[in-house]
């Protein structure tokens, strides 16, 4: 019974952890395609899939209704978007979004991770080519799921490639695509589990175990960062 209790409290922490990091980052993401296209899901596309996205991870709806009015606000007026770039260890490379309000501690914060566990911040553009930008929708798969015709019917919204690993199918498009490639999904009726824009490494690496956890290091400090929105690494 100890021990069962043990692995029950184990797994509340571990989901009050998940939520306590994760839901103010959804929230912020809500804020911004708000704030950027309008707080109407109806005609804003990347605010319909940021909430979309959001209740896929069981943000309360009214966690959700505040952050769409918080774009409105002065607080929201100071946040801007920004984005770093940096390499680590073993080749790794790393492009990470922020929204922040303090441009000045998201810069010191990115760059001390990197200084203290074997990497550098770059200039900003020196990685980009390392990278393509894509539309990823992610979708999972019933029994009535037939690829070869939801590709058909999406190539002329941008769809480019299906892929499909355990069950999930992450559909990628142009960049240019995301409302077109998300729309045709709500036609066809077809449940999104998340949407967004990705960049994808054009040369990806795999690293051993060993070299993996220092990097690991890296990417579990980034994420824990409050202004850290997504980040985006070359690894396989």
């Amino acid at each position: 019974m100890g021990r069962a209790f043990e692995c029950r409290r184990r797994a509340k922490e571990a989901r009050w952890d998940t939520m306590s990091r994760v839901f103010p980052k959804l929230a912020k993401s809500i804020t911004m395609a708000a704030k950027n296209g309008g707080p109407d899901p109806t005609a804003n596309a990347p605010l319909r899939m940021a909430i979309a996205n959001a209740k896929g991870q069981n943000l309360p709806k009214d966690k959700i209704d505040a952050a769409i009015k918080r774009a409105a606000g002065k607080d929201a007026a100071d946040i801007v978007e920004v984005a770093y770039e940096a390499k680590g260890p073993h080749g790794s490379l790393f492009y990470i979004e922020c929204a922040t309000d303090n441009t000045n501690r998201s810069v010191v914060n990115i760059k001390t991770i990197f200084n203290k566990n074997g990497g550098q911040v770059v200039n900003s553009g020196q990685l980009d080519f390392m990278f393509t930008r894509k539309t990823v929708v992610e979708f999972e798969v019933t029994p009535d799921t037939n690829l070869e015709e939801i590709e058909l019917e999406l190539i002329d919204a941008g769809l480019e490639e299906l892929e499909e690993e355990d069950g999930v199918v992450r559909a990628i498009g142009e960049y240019a695509s995301f409302s077109s490639l998300t729309a045709g999904f709500e036609k066809l009726g077809i449940p999104v589990k998340k949407a967004g824009l990705e960049r994808i490494p054009t040369q990806p690496i795999e690293l051993t175990e060993e070299q993996m956890a220092e990097v690991e290091v890296i990417l579990e400090k980034i994420e824990e960062d409050d202004d850290v929105q997504v980040v985006f690494t070359n690894l396989a």
